[in-house]
């Protein structure tokens, strides 16, 4: 089992909760999941932290009896309070790190450890394992050499790229036709995802190539209109374009829609209204669906099959 902390702002709460929900196959609440899927902590742009459970015990004083059994391979340790569905203060939280770590057979080092293992209290028991923490490595990705301001937020489209994937994705073919400056597609490039892109914006195929090069990624942007692309894929997200003074024209909305049901089995659909109505007719079965705000402004996203 594996102990997922995680953290949104309440504009993400909905996207977060479907995200974390499809990658751990468990329901979240109160910034804390419980799941057997192992899933690396880095994936999720939510997630702080993850506990690998190996030791579990109804009290301290039996923990600490449990604890010598861990094998440190003669490395340096430390151990990190997480917390569960109790918030102790400060100074419980520290003596329960220095009770656990002075069971365990070694050498602790506070600064720089070599092991890190996290301690954790979820419904009056203690769980304890090695624990790794999120490197958020999407935060580095908001420094684009080239943006725009209707562009996806870096974190909700790495959100959105799992919601395709779903947890496994490493044989996964995706594709985002409408990929604009390709922030959905370097958040897919991290995670080891195989995408392509295609845009029928000039400007944005030549931004995208920009950004994805300035990462270190291959650059897989075509220039071209999806409702003429051709191929098969796994998954494709679909952020369906806009601009601040109109929305596009439901015939418009209605070829797109029907253009990724040819292109893939299941799909993320991006738009700024609810679009149910348009992705019945297009063939597409919703799955489930968030809404994603930023001040007045929501985003709907639409997981469809």
């Amino acid at each position: 089992m594996y102990i997922y902390t995680y953290a949104c702002h309440e504009d993400e709460a909905e996207l977060c909760a479907l995200e974390l929900k499809t990658l751990l196959g468990a329901p979240v609440s109160g910034g804390i999941a419980r799941s057997g899927a192992d899933v690396h902590v880095d994936r999720s742009p939510f997630v702080k932290r993850r506990i690998g459970v190996m030791l579990e015990a109804a009290s301290m004083d039996e923990l600490t009896e449990k604890l010598p059994s861990v094998d440190l391979r003669g490395k340096t340790f430390k151990v990190l309070f997480t917390a569960g569905d109790e918030q102790p203060d400060f100074d419980e939280r520290r003596q329960l790190e220095r009770t656990a770590g002075a069971a365990i057979r070694g050498q602790a080092d506070m600064r720089r450890p070599e092991l890190l293992f996290g301690l954790a209290k979820l419904d009056g028991r203690l769980y304890f394992g090695p624990c790794e923490e999120n490197g958020a490595v999407w935060l580095k990705h908001q420094r684009k050499p080239q943006n725009y301001s209707t562009a996806l937020p870096t974190r909700a489209a790495r959100a959105i790229v799992n919601l395709a994937s779903g947890p496994e994705s490493g044989t996964m073919r995706m594709i985002d036709p409408c990929c604009g400056m390709g922030t959905a597609l370097i958040e897919a490039k991290s995670m080891g995802i195989d995408i392509e892109g295609l845009d029928a914006n000039p400007l944005a195929v030549r931004g995208a190539r920009v950004n994805l090069s300035h990462f270190g990624y291959p650059a897989r942007v075509k220039l071209g209109d999806m409702r003429q692309a051709e191929g098969s894929y796994d998954a494709a997200i679909v952020d369906l374009p806009y601009n601040l003074c109109s929305v596009l024209p439901e015939d418009e909305q209605l070829a797109m829609l029907e253009a990724a049901r040819r292109l893939a089995r299941r799909a993320v659909v991006v738009t700024t209204e609810p679009a149910g109505r348009q992705l019945e007719r297009a063939g597409w079965h919703r799955a489930a669906c968030a809404k994603l705000s930023k001040g007045s402004f929501t985003r709907y996203v639409t997981v469809v099959e």
